[in-house]
């Protein structure tokens, strides 16, 4: 076991701090390092009041598959796997919001999860190919009563784990008292471009990409590219908590349109020391909208979209039995504790993260 020892000058000798040795040996870091059991009781401190909070207002923790007979609820590549008996294919989950919507379906009005969801995509301080989220759908609600949801629940976590709405994160000190900051992504991104993006189609958006140097692969549709665009110039920038609200309805194919701007939905995500920590929408209900949204999504997959989402048949019947008007968010919990931890790496939040195979193994 390393002991680590501080010299008369202050000087500390043979210290575990090495991270490819801390996140593969998570049992001697423990030990040696006390301050890292102190950021995963944090992280139950933020699962406990979140749990506590949702529960105090009735609704219902459930538990809904891992491996599915088909992906979705987000743009993501799955991991594969077969199962012997049923002689079938089955991805593991890269979300779980097609069946809690199932279960709003069903007359359960609040239904909520922490759910394990896996996405065989790149690695990176910020991604984890098995990563937490929690996904919470609460009927006859809408997107702007969930934005003040997740002021109100992050906020709280917060106070709970620090005693303050101010978090030290790195650099920047972030205060969490609401109410926060709102744009548009239209907004947004003229904000901080200065380009007015708005009434642009696929080929003028692709000249403004290039324009702003940024690089688009020519497989990706108008959404991609809007988001590139976004990434880009804009979600780097956003420190302290900002909602941006009102995507392009290309971007968001389980999103219901809005009501008063046409091409749009209702949809926001919470962005927050420059990265997305929540997604959230006004849950399209409407089975024939959805049919074409998939459909669309079908032809971007044509196109070499590896994200795009698969035809959820059963979903749609689903739908058709009747879905009452609903909000759905979605939180990344790795990335929330990484904040709320003043963590660098997500690595650093989840107790046993992905590695390389060691040289040798």
């Amino acid at each position: 076991m390393p002991v680590v020892k501080i010299d008369a000058d202050g000087v500390v000798h043979d210290a575990f701090t090495d991270p490819e040795q801390r996140y593969r040996q998570r049992y001697v870091d423990l030990v040696v390092n006390p301050g890292i059991r102190k950021v995963f009781q944090d992280r139950t401190t933020m699962y406990n009041t979140m749990r506590n909070y949702l529960n105090a207002k009735g609704y219902l923790e459930v538990e809904t598959p891992i491996l599915q007979p088909l992906y979705g609820g987000a743009a993501a590549r799955p991991f594969k796997t077969h199962h012997n008996t049923l002689d079938m294919t089955l991805y593991m989950r890269i979300a779980n919001e097609l069946y809690l919507k199932r279960l709003i379906v069903g007359g359960i009005d609040g239904v909520y999860e922490f759910s394990k969801d896996f996405r065989n995509e790149g690695m990176s301080r910020f991604h984890n190919p098995e990563f937490t989220q929690i996904e919470l759908y609460v009927a006859y609600k809408d997107y702007e009563w969930m934005m003040n949801l997740v002021e109100e629940v992050i906020e709280k976590i917060a106070l709970d784990i620090h005693g303050d709405t101010k978090v030290q994160v790195g650099d920047h000190l972030i205060d969490f008292k609401r109410p926060w900051k709102r744009f548009t992504m239209f907004e947004a991104i003229e904000h901080f471009t200065g380009i007015d993006i708005s009434e642009m189609d696929e080929k003028e958006l692709r000249d403004t990409a290039k324009k702003l140097q940024i690089h688009i692969d020519g497989k990706l549709g108008k959404g991609k590219i809007i988001d590139e665009i976004f990434g880009e110039k804009c979600e780097a920038q956003l420190i302290q908590p900002t909602f941006i609200t009102d995507y392009p309805v290309e971007m968001s194919p389980l999103a219901k349109k809005h009501r008063s701007k046409p091409g749009l939905v209702e949809r926001f995500e919470a962005i927050c020391n420059g990265k997305e920590i929540c997604n959230a929408f006004s849950e399209l209900n409407d089975p024939i909208d959805q049919r074409e949204r998939f459909e669309e999504q079908l032809e971007l997959g044509k196109r070499g979209d590896e994200e795009a989402m698969m035809l959820d048949e059963d979903f749609l019947r689903a739908l058709e039995y009747g879905m009452p008007p609903t909000a759905g968010l979605g939180i990344g919990m790795d990335r929330l504790a990484m904040i709320m931890t003043n963590s660098k790496s997500i690595q650093d939040v989840i107790f046993f993260p992905q590695m390389k195979k060691e040289v040798g193994e």
